[in-house]
């Protein structure tokens, strides 16, 4: 199965918020196959905003991280047809028009999960169902995908 990831779970990862998320981050990432994850293309640029901005790195130590981000996995772009669903979402379920658009792009590419503390948790969309990695207790669905990558 493919999980999707927000940029706040990347941003965890890169160290950037409190240290039990962080280290949360990490592992996650290191329990998930490489090929199940994938990186929608929007979330690598609110990364680079993230690490400028929040984190203080220079341009080219957050350019570098983001770069060894789409090294690591399948990153996807965003397709007239994920922003025409993102617009659908973001009407109908009052989301976010940049989170409706990380849905769309995880429902296209087929992934199961988005993972993302900012989004609705247990909220399913074609198939597609948000979960925030960071509850005391585990989606089952996560750890369903968690124990066929292990």
């Amino acid at each position: 199965m493919r999980v999707a990831v927000d940029t706040n779970v990347l941003a965890y990862a890169e160290g950037v918020g409190d240290a039990e998320r962080c280290l949360a981050a990490i592992d996650l990432v290191d329990r998930l196959s490489d090929s199940a994850i994938v990186l929608p293309a929007q979330t690598l640029g609110e990364l680079m905003l993230v690490l400028t901005r929040k984190a203080g790195r220079s341009r080219d130590a957050a350019r570098e991280a983001v770069l060894n981000w789409a090294d690591s996995f399948d990153v996807v772009d965003s397709t007239w047809a994920s922003f025409q669903s993102a617009f659908d979402l973001s009407v109908n379920h009052e989301f976010n028009m940049w989170d409706a658009l990380v849905m769309a792009v995880a429902a296209e590419n087929r992934c199961r999960i988005v993972l993302s503390e900012d989004l609705q948790h247990g909220f399913t969309w074609r198939g597609v169902t948000i979960v925030n990695p960071f509850l005391p207790s585990e989606s089952p669905l996560l750890a369903v995908i968690l124990s066929q990558d292990s």
